[in-house]
């Protein structure tokens, strides 16, 4: 049986292959005028779908570098703080070595004592510097002033730690335990630095033979292994800071390696598609020129 091709058949035919020359014409347009190979995803399901993964992997990145900075700005804070907080103890421990000559009038040792106190004032204000609005030394109660001006020496934090992510499972803590090296003051007695100076004070004051040897003995002693404890949180924010330091320059490199991936996936080969585009110009053309030449004929047969 054979199968005879009719005039609407050809006519249809022809109409299908200019449509799909167009088609093809208009997505190389769209390529270069976009310079992106794909613009919706039936242009290459596969690849929209690597491109929405590297586009997601792109956007975490871009999170965690921002957690990164604040992480440094932070602990540059805190690193800051300790600073200060060292020069207060070394100018504590010139003054007691000062008090310990033993040639200081009790009028001088007075006046001595009330510079300790106001050290002790001073290292309470540095505990509470802020960072973004926000106590440093407070743990996670970072809207509350870890301690407070004053007699009272009570630490109004808690233990708790501040963590910024610099990857999927790689949290740092950019907070440092202050409180443990500075303590609650005379009235908790913990041998920490707040209560350390409040005793040397008191011996200042007292001006006995017994305070006196004190300060030269256990109130240097105290104050040496404070300032250690300090030296030990520097450290502490130094390592963290170096830590964090070498997750920006990994997220770099992996924002690198990631966005020249999304670009093989997404990006157009603009002299590949110039030629597709002049090819399928010239096809496009051709078909036009061709189907006008068919469809005229089938209509003079018909009228004949």
């Amino acid at each position: 049986m054979s199968t005879r091709v009719t005039n609407e058949m050809v006519t249809g035919s022809t109409l299908a292959s200019l449509n799909k020359a167009q088609l093809a014409l208009q997505r190389s347009e769209r390529q270069l005028s976009s310079g992106k190979s794909i613009n919706e995803p039936s242009d290459d399901p596969v690849g929209a779908g690597q491109a929405i993964a590297l586009q997601s992997t792109l956007d975490g990145l871009v999170g965690y570098e921002r957690n990164v900075h604040d992480g440094i700005a932070w602990l540059n804070s805190a690193d800051g703080a300790l600073t200060g907080l060292n020069q207060l103890t070394s100018r504590a421990r010139e003054l007691i070595l000062q008090a310990s000559n033993g040639i200081d009038s009790q009028a001088d040792l007075n006046n001595i004592a009330a510079e300790i106190e106001q050290i002790a004032e001073s290292v309470k204000q540095t505990a509470d510097t802020q960072y973004a609005g926000q106590y440093i030394f407070s743990g996670t109660a970072t809207a509350t002033a870890p301690y407070q001006q004053g007699a009272s020496d009570a630490y109004a934090g808690n233990g708790g730690s501040i963590i910024r992510l610099a990857g999927p499972s790689a949290g740092v803590a950019v907070n440092v335990a202050l409180n443990n090296v500075l303590g609650e003051g005379k009235a908790a007695g913990d041998g920490k630095l707040l209560d350390t100076l409040r005793t040397i004070a008191e011996h200042l004051r007292e001006g006995t033979p017994a305070a006196q040897k004190a300060l030269s003995g256990e109130d240097l002693e105290a104050l040496k292994a404070n300032i250690d404890a300090l030296s030990g949180l520097e450290a502490q924010v130094g390592a963290a800071t170096d830590q964090m330091k070498m997750s920006i320059t990994r997220i770099e490199d992996l924002t690198l390696t990631t966005t020249e991936q999304l670009s093989h996936v997404q990006d157009t080969n603009f002299t590949q598609v110039a030629m597709e585009y002049s090819n399928q110009q010239a096809a496009y053309q051709a078909a036009l020129r061709a189907g006008a030449s068919i469809v005229q004929q089938s209509l003079l047969e018909f009228l004949h």
